[in-house]
């Protein structure tokens, strides 16, 4: 039977040799095996069970609940997967979450929000945070449009915001539904929703010109925040919006 030394496995979880001899001190995972001379040998079986501790550990899970749920012999090596899958599918949608939160406050700051740290979480979600301004003044501080922009939100009240963020969502609904129905992205209704996005943008912020909305179009998809928030309404539709976009301005300024 192959088995392996600690310097070997070591290399091979990208883990260090104290950190194996820890887990070893405390039973999480100790080797099938030792040479004659006392040097720990570790079998295919104890890096299976490696694979498990840094997958919780990642996680981050504590080493004593990690040892209690692998040391559960009421639970298969498949409830084991099943469990991973079901933990990881739930950091995903958190991580998308997150991602939406950020897109949020990317555009608050991007139009200049004028709203007190209370109301810009009530209309914008629990997960806003306000160091997430800078990269978007960093981004787009000395442009046209976020002059335009700052100028014109600048009176915008609490209920302007919800009004937009109401007639956002409402968009976002019409796109999903067109999407997901099939309707092609350069066709006529494609073309006419993504026109009503740059409308949205020019009646509320600033003038989205058809070289401006092209570029958001290809941030959608260039952006992972951008595109999980769009994805997150529809599998896809970053994708399917960043191209009726594209097709509608080359409709357009033909």
């Amino acid at each position: 039977m192959t088995s392996y030394s600690v310097g070997q496995v070591a290399k091979v979880a990208g883990v260090t040799v104290r950190t194996l001899h820890h887990y070893d001190e405390i039973g999480l995972l100790s080797p099938s095996g030792r040479t004659p001379a006392g040097y720990r040998r570790y079998e295919e079986k104890d890096l299976d069970r490696l694979q498990q501790v840094l997958f919780y550990r990642e996680l981050g899970f504590p080493l004593d609940q990690v040892a209690a749920i692998l040391d559960d012999r009421s639970v298969s090596p498949n409830e084991h997967l099943r469990r991973q899958r079901s933990i990881i599918g739930e950091r995903i949608e958190h991580l998308q979450e997150l991602a939406a939160a950020v897109e949020r406050a990317l555009e608050a700051q991007k139009m200049g929000i004028q709203l007190t740290p209370e109301e810009k979480f009530e209309v914008f979600g629990k997960d806003y945070q306000e160091s997430w301004e800078d990269e978007a003044e960093q981004r787009w501080g000395g442009t046209d449009a976020w002059k335009e922009s700052q100028r014109r939100t600048g009176g915008y009240t609490k209920a302007d915001w919800q009004r937009i963020k109401a007639e956002a969502d409402g968009l976002n609904a019409r796109l999903a539904q067109a999407f997901t129905s099939g309707t092609a992205a350069d066709s006529e209704e494609g073309a006419a929703l993504a026109e009503e996005h740059r409308q949205h943008i020019t009646g509320n912020f600033y003038e989205c010109t058809y070289t401006i909305h092209r570029g958001l179009g290809e941030m959608y998809v260039a952006d992972p925040r951008f595109t999980a928030t769009y994805d997150r309404i529809a599998p896809g539709l970053a994708q399917w919006l960043r191209d009726a976009i594209l097709a509608n301005a080359d409709r357009r300024e033909s």
